[in-house]
């Protein structure tokens, strides 16, 4: 399972001369490695933000992740067992194993994946999932 994404930044002229400077003395290995830095420096500077915002959103019945999830058999039984749907929503790349597909249409009422979902055609077109 692909973990990572190619993404297109538009930047002037001068501030990639910069970068470019910087990667001409030493301080970084090309273009993505200094900007990948900056990216993490910015997030890291806004960690809190992130985190408090996972804290408010799940509940009961409602799933919400940033980064990596791999829906698991285990938490849709624990669903079933209570008699609950799930609401997954996130941010990033949810996989679903096509083994768990009737659990998932039994126990799941929404996926909303701001990114990327790895599952079957069938939970694709059941949650309408492109």
């Amino acid at each position: 399972m692909e973990t990572s994404e190619k993404v297109s930044v538009n930047m002037n002229i001068g501030t990639i001369s910069q970068i470019d400077l910087l990667v001409d003395k030493g301080y970084y290995s090309n273009r993505s490695d200094f900007i990948n830095q900056a990216v993490r420096q910015a997030l890291d500077a806004k960690k809190s933000i992130i985190e408090e915002t996972g804290k408010r959103q799940n509940d009961l019945d409602f799933r919400w992740f940033i980064g990596i999830m791999s829906l698991d058999q285990e938490e849709l039984l624990q669903a079933q067992e209570k008699q609950i749907k799930l609401k997954i929503k996130g941010y990033g790349l949810l996989g679903i194993s096509g083994e768990l597909d009737d659990l998932v249409i039994e126990n799941v009422e929404s996926i909303a994946v701001k990114g990327k979902v790895v599952c079957s055609d069938r939970i694709k077109k059941h949650f309408g999932i492109r």
